[in-house]
């Protein structure tokens, strides 16, 4: 599996038969638009920052809301969770994806805003890597990220949607972050089997294209 971060939420994730494309952003956000052809693009709700479904090139099917969905062996499990700390009364629903394939189990918490609780944790299940919001404003901050990775114990944390010179609007530092660690790895993009991951957690620090 590969892993190359476009920026904010949105990730390329190449497995052995796909490329998945998570939460394409529309250019008004800053980052830099580099238009790639995709198999899966998965939308965790419907914010311009996350939907821009439409600057994915291809023809990729488009996966959405909560469910299975199995194609050519590998699985997107949508989970159900909520954009803020008030049961969706403030900014609504997201989809935390979990995406099982060439043995890694990779999950994409989306924009979420909430504490999980038990009922999430388990329904997530085992976590490799995890891709974690930290910025606050409109997703969990810092702290309450850590008190994520505690829950659900990934292999490998990267985090996104944090505050960058390239993104239009202001949310947290990295720094607030990764500052609660005492090892961060900082790479261009990952390249991961199941023997790559290892049992000490790694925090790891990609490069937006």
């Amino acid at each position: 599996m590969k892993i190359k971060w476009r920026g904010h939420a949105s990730f390329i994730i190449e497995t052995r038969s796909k490329k998945i494309i998570t939460d394409p952003f529309h250019e008004d956000y800053g980052y830099p638009l580099n238009p790639v052809p995709a198999d899966i693009v998965t939308v965790s709700h419907e914010h311009r920052d996350h939907n821009a479904v439409e600057t994915v090139a291809g023809q990729p099917r488009i996966i959405r809301g909560s469910g299975m969905v199995n194609m050519e062996g590998i699985i997107i499990k949508g989970i159900d969770s909520f954009h803020d700390m008030y049961q969706g009364r403030e900014r609504g629903q997201n989809t935390i994806f979990k995406i099982s394939a060439d043995g890694i189990n990779l999950v994409h918490l989306g924009d979420l805003g909430q504490l999980l609780s038990a009922g999430q944790v388990q329904e997530i299940g085992e976590v490799d890597i995890l891709l974690l919001p930290i910025g606050g404003r409109y997703t969990i901050d810092a702290g309450e990220a850590s008190q994520i990775v505690s829950l659900l114990q990934p292999r490998v944390v990267i985090p996104m949607h944090f505050g960058t010179p390239h993104l239009s609007f202001k949310l947290a530092p990295l720094e607030e972050f990764t500052a609660r660690y005492d090892r961060i790895i900082k790479k261009p993009s990952l390249e991961f089997q199941t023997s790559d991951l290892g049992q000490e957690m790694k925090i790891i620090v990609l490069d937006y294209l």
